[in-house]
């Protein structure tokens, strides 16, 4: 029988202080973080997505943080496998991975089972887009219907990601998405502690995600995103460039906007970001205990929580 491995997730919207709850919980508790965040896997994306310092870092080592450069397509699959990996190394050493972000997309496919896919191949996606180009997403929606039916039929002809995705899934391998999904899901012996905050007034969340975008360009985000402009081998076709804020200050770059525009802009796509965070957490399928993030007694409250449950079937 296998060991069951502990696992607490700490989710919530962007700007609502996960990371700062979760550098006080490590130095309470045998935690250890990894990152769940799609914008920070990324090289050189520091002040955008409000990576941890190097001073937090070394009070709190991130996992899955600064991993891929930015011209890489990192997946969903891809972090469940690095997740994985990462979350055997510290029950290894004895500690409980403390999985904190706000990439719900990454949480939920973790927690219940993700088809195990091959990983994207460039080569194969550049060709499938330089076929789109000529025939257009349409006509390649007709050949995934000759190579799965059932596949087609949940896609929509205009879900030009997804199209590429099953095709690139039937190229690299010969069998079908459908079929690949159907081969069973990941199982590890594990259980789940969900926690998320969250500020109960949703203008409050909206005026800390104002407030932080305005304090990251005074950080510099601008000059960040300056540097990956010029680095020549970036473009907004990449998952990286696309993240809320670096995407508009691109866009500002390509003289789109202006810079009060731009910055109007990358607030309510915080906002929107926020709000889809938010969707996904009260529909979550399993349980998850909520906390105000505006209380003065969160850390406590919190602390008491992960007590309590230490003191039923949670092994701290």
């Amino acid at each position: 029988m296998k060991e069951i491995i502990p696992i607490v997730c700490l989710m919530g919207p962007t700007a609502s202080g996960k990371t700062q709850l979760a550098v006080q919980l490590v130095q309470q508790f045998p935690f250890e973080i990894i990152s769940v965040d799609s914008a920070m896997v990324y090289r050189e994306m520091n002040i955008g997505t409000a990576k941890p310092t190097a001073d937090i870092l070394k009070i709190a080592p991130h996992r899955l943080i600064d991993i891929r450069d930015p011209k890489e397509i990192y997946s969903t699959a891809q972090f469940c496998e690095d997740a994985w990996q990462a979350i055997a190394d510290i029950a290894a050493q004895g500690k409980i991975p403390l999985l904190v972000g706000g990439t719900m997309m990454y949480f939920r496919s973790l927690q219940q089972g993700l088809s195990i896919l091959p990983r994207a191949d460039i080569h194969i996606r550049e060709n499938i887009s330089n076929e789109a180009k000529k025939m257009g997403w349409a006509a390649l929606h007709e050949q995934l219907k000759k190579i799965d039916v059932h596949a087609a039929e949940r896609i929509h002809p205009n879900d030009s990601q997804r199209i590429q995705r099953a095709l690139e899934v039937y190229q690299l391998t010969g069998k079908n998405l459908t079929t690949w999904q159907q081969e069973g899901k990941l199982s590890h012996a594990y259980q789940v502690y969900n926690i998320a905050i969250a500020p109960s007034e949703r203008a409050v969340l909206h005026e800390r995600i104002a407030k932080r975008f305005t304090e990251m360009l005074r950080l510099g985000f601008v000059d960040e995103v300056k540097k990956l402009y010029e680095r020549g081998d970036l473009s907004l076709d990449l998952p990286s460039i696309r993240s809320v804020g670096y995407r508009q200050i691109w866009e500002y770059f390509l003289g789109k906007y202006t810079f009060d525009e731009m910055c109007e802009r990358g607030i309510i796509a915080t906002r929107q970001v926020a709000k889809r965070q938010l969707t996904w957490l009260r529909h979550w399928k399993d349980e998850v205990k909520w906390f105000e993030s505006e209380d003065e007694k969160l850390f406590s409250k919190v602390v008491s929580h992960l007590t309590e449950l230490n003191n039923t079937d949670l092994v701290i």
